[in-house]
């Protein structure tokens, strides 16, 4: 389903400029699913990010999955087909972690990981004998079948999508992960994944993210995958592949495992290091950011050759209104284009929505339990009103976001940014049609958007010059603006969007300075 306004890992400024609806990762669930439906169903997939959803189709069953930013157009789905006599199945994350949410809407629900129940699911669709509800379990990761993208529109994705892993072993308060997936991690092979990318490969994917919770956990594991895809990328005689994934700042100190990930194609990280605020971090638990220079830390990545996308959350118990100049201050002293900002909020199922519920600081998200902006808290702050929160977003949304800020963090990174020698196959000419065309897609894109206006222009300008006196910056460049894109097109559409609050100092610093005097 489509999420309730655009997001960071949307692409919805495409169709917004008059291109063609695109979407930047594959979408891994269905396609997954699809992989287990028995040969005698007939099945069509459905992604409505670039794809209408046709209401008519014939059809005896729907399927539907998805996450809090699409349950109010999940719950909508749902409702549209019943009303046409189709029998409605809902799962995913969201109906596994808040099940009564969507239990008036579906006729199944199926709560868990499917891969152990699929074959019981399936007979009794296939017999008349479903049940309301259908629970998995944990289920062992290679018994998860290679998903079908023979039925995926792949010519409409940035990239392609494997995982490895499922579960993440850290506690982080504000996390559902491990509610829904677990904190015990459970791998898939190093052939399983090979495998995949295999596919992938086949369907014209040259970049895929490793939908991992936390790539690098198990050291002396990750070392072997990444051995394994080292062997494989540079096997590959049409074009070799990169990789995007998630993984925690404390891999940093293995310089070992990073010079690995460079050598096998891991091209970008997302790293939540959510605040500079270290009482915040232990507020959270989030301790693997504890007692590290979080700055050093991330140059350290880009020494290798790899970039990073830096998670930032506001409005922790310990955050004061000082924590809006202190997250500027940081972001701008990093070489990180893109932070994805965004008020913290209490997932049903985590200890930290249990824990405001006891405090009765939980407020109402429109009765579906989800948030659904990334701006929007669902909890009452500690230290300052709801109102003043929602300020001082927007005041560091459009700091962190002016052309000229944007600019100065990407020409930092470009700067500092380096490439092992052994890494340098990657850079080589991609000959993968599909890349090729969203390269062109992003080309034109960016001419249309450097019309918003001069300083808009310039960055742009400035930016790809720089990119071009050093010629391995440009992927990771090319990234950043298109992520650059669509932030500017989520706040657009969402009525944040004020630069010349960027260049105004902090709403609330009068505040701050007479506490400090």
């Amino acid at each position: 389903p489509l999420n309730g306004t655009p997001g960071y890992y949307g692409a919805e400024v495409f169709s917004a400029i008059g291109m063609q609806p695109m979407i930047p990762i594959a979408d891994l669930a269905t396609t997954t699913v699809a992989a287990m439906v028995p040969d005698d169903f007939r099945i069509a997939l459905c992604d409505e990010a670039i794809g209408l959803v046709d209401l008519e189709k014939p059809a005896d069953f729907v399927a539907i999955t998805g996450k809090s930013t699409q349950v109010n157009r999940m719950i909508e789905l749902a409702k549209a087909f019943r009303e046409r006599g189709r029998t409605v199945l809902i799962g995913g994350p969201f109906a596994s972690l808040s099940a009564e949410t969507l239990r008036p809407w579906a006729d199944i629900l199926v709560i868990g990981e499917i891969e152990d129940i699929a074959e019981t699911l399936f007979n009794d669709l296939r017999n008349g004998t479903w049940k309301a509800e259908y629970r998995g379990n944990k289920p062992d990761l290679n018994d998860s079948p290679i998903p079908r993208w023979d039925l995926y529109p792949n010519d409409r994705a940035m990239m392609g999508c494997v995982q490895t892993s499922r579960g993440c072993p850290f506690t982080c308060e504000f996390c559902d992960v491990i509610q829904y997936l677990g904190r015990k991690q459970r791998h898939k092979s190093n052939r399983q994944v090979i495998s995949e990318l295999d596919y992938l490969y086949q369907h014209g994917y040259r970049t895929a993210f490793l939908a991992d919770d936390n790539f690098t956990v198990y050291r002396a594991r990750t070392r072997s995958l990444l051995q394994s895809l080292l062997d494989w990328n540079r096997s590959r005689s049409a074009g070799h592949m990169t990789f995007h994934t998630q993984l925690s700042i404390d891999i940093a100190e293995d310089t070992d495992i990073l010079e690995a990930c460079a050598d096998a194609g891991i091209f970008q990280v997302f790293i939540g290091i959510e605040t500079p605020n270290e009482a915040s971090l232990k507020e959270t638990h989030k301790n693997q950011n504890l007692k590290v220079d979080l700055q050093t830390q991330i140059r350290v990545f880009l020494r290798h050759g790899i970039s990073v996308i830096a998670g930032m959350i506001v409005g922790f118990d310990a955050d004061g209104p000082d924590i809006f100049e202190q997250q500027r201050e940081f972001a701008m002293a990093s070489p990180v284009p893109v932070f994805t900002l965004g008020a913290l909020s209490a997932p049903i199922a985590t200890p930290l929505y249990d824990r405001m519920r006891e405090q009765g600081r939980l407020r109402s998200t429109e009765g579906s339990g989800a948030v659904v902006h990334p701006w929007i808290s669902n909890i009452i702050p500690a230290q300052m009103t709801v109102e003043e929160l929602q300020t001082g977003i927007q005041w560091l949304m459009n700091s962190l976001y002016h052309p000229k800020h944007f600019e100065h963090r990407v020409l930092t990174g470009i700067r500092e940014f380096e490439v092992r020698h052994s890494a340098r196959y990657l850079y080589t000419q991609n000959r993968s049609r599909n890349i090729r065309r969203s390269g062109t897609d992003m080309a034109l894109g960016l001419t249309k958007f450097s019309r918003k206006g001069r300083d808009e222009a310039s960055m742009v300008s400035n930016i790809l010059k720089a990119a071009a006196k050093k010629p391995e910056t440009r992927p990771h460049v090319m990234e950043s603006l298109f992520r650059y894109m669509q932030i500017r097109h989520m706040c657009e559409d969402c009525g944040i969007w004020e630069p010349s609050l960027a260049l105004q100092p902090s709403p609330f610093s009068c505040r701050v300075n007479r506490k400090a005097a």
